[in-house]
């Protein structure tokens, strides 16, 4: 069940013109005759952290359970490696907005891990093979150290990191994240983001990620797209947060570029 929630592959696609990314192409959703968005193209390039913004209720979480294929939509997904050589079936990881679990539970991290990474139940493997696998993986958002401490006692950003190593095993191409910082304190969220940075910068990956922080996406995303029942406006964060459009949807942000970048 968890390996579910963490990883997806996507349907099988066509050619990328030879370029390292996901399209997302002409995504809508509709629920009855609603429509939650419509005609979203999108191009998510491997080193990249796209941040999509947009008000509450504008599509976001829909869209990205679009593309993890959990509801109906229209649309198509391609993938191509930067060689060419491998297309179509991308291994995307998500981190949720938070996990819905028993924090009395005496289920500890490592218990997580095994629950994910093999098909037994968790009291019939052993953890002693795994455990340098694991190890490794939270060694990536700098968790090692978490390994053995019981789930309900981490906090929230420890709890935002071990999820975030969950979805990194294994390395996927695409990486989504929905508000996964929500209720953190300021030294965890700066520190997700600087483990978000290495995973881009190291590991080459494309990264979508939904945030409400507009200070935190001007400081550390590549590019922005505001979503409100369809694409808006997309861009560097300079000039999706320059444009009327933006400011019309979140109001005056009058020195908000200024006080970004202090």
């Amino acid at each position: 069940m968890f390996r579910n929630i963490m990883h997806h592959k996507a349907s099988s696609c066509s050619d990328c013109a030879k370029l390292c990314c996901t399209k997302i192409e002409n995504f809508s959703v509709k629920v009855g005759s609603l429509t939650i968005f419509e005609d979203v193209n999108l191009h998510l390039h491997c080193g990249q952290l796209t941040a999509l913004i947009g008000p509450n209720g504008a599509g976001k979480s829909t869209l990205l359970k679009a593309i993890l294929g959990e509801i109906p939509h229209k649309g198509n997904l391609h993938y191509a490696a930067a060689d060419g050589r491998r297309t179509g079936q991308p291994i995307i990881g998500y981190v949720p907005q938070y996990l819905n679990f028993d924090v009395s539970a005496p289920i500890s991290v490592m218990d997580i891990f095994l629950a994910c990474l093999t098909d037994k139940p968790v009291w019939l493997t052993s953890g002693r093979k795994l455990r340098p696998r694991v190890l490794k993986n939270l060694a990536r958002v700098r968790a090692e150290h978490l390994i053995d401490r019981r789930l309900g006692a981490l906090s929230g950003g420890e709890l935002q990191r071990v999820l975030l190593a969950l979805a990194l095993d294994p390395l996927p191409d695409l990486l989504l994240l929905d508000e996964p910082v929500s209720g953190v304190d300021q030294n965890g969220l700066e520190l997700f983001y600087e483990i978000l940075a290495e995973l881009r910068e190291q590991e080459d990956m494309a990264i979508l990620l939904i945030s409400h922080d507009l200070n935190m996406v001007a400081k550390h995303a590549d590019q922005v797209v505001l979503l409100n029942k369809g694409i808006v406006n997309s861009g560097t964060p300079e000039e999706v947060f320059a444009d009327a459009r933006t400011r019309q949807i979140f109001g005056l942000l009058a020195g908000f570029n200024q006080e970004a970048e202090k």
